[in-house]
């Protein structure tokens, strides 16, 4: 199944990070509940990897307020990402 890093921001004010987790937990998300954040290391933003088939789907998880600013990224392996940009001896792009 697919998988996505979410990445949701918010301002740098001890209220707003704050409010951003009040709204993760308001959600009921177990998804959204169990995000990493980085406001401890001054990096104000959440992430977490889901399995879902589209983006639209993933968008769909995040609080209604999230979803236009929340970045959503497809994953893949290094395996994957070798294969996709396998260049030739040459340079060239198989």
């Amino acid at each position: 199944m697919p998988r996505f890093l979410i990445e949701v921001s918010h301002d740098g004010e001890a209220i707003a990070c704050s409010r951003a987790q009040q709204v993760f937990l308001a959600s009921g998300s177990h998804y959204l509940t169990h995000a990493d954040w980085g406001c401890k290391d001054g990096v104000h933003a959440a992430w977490i990897i889901v399995e879902m088939e589209t983006k639209e789907q993933v968008r769909a998880i995040l609080p209604p307020a999230d979803r236009r600013g929340a970045r959503i990224v497809a994953l893949n392996t290094f395996d994957e990402a070798l294969a996709q940009h396998r260049v030739t001896g040459s340079g060239e792009k198989r």
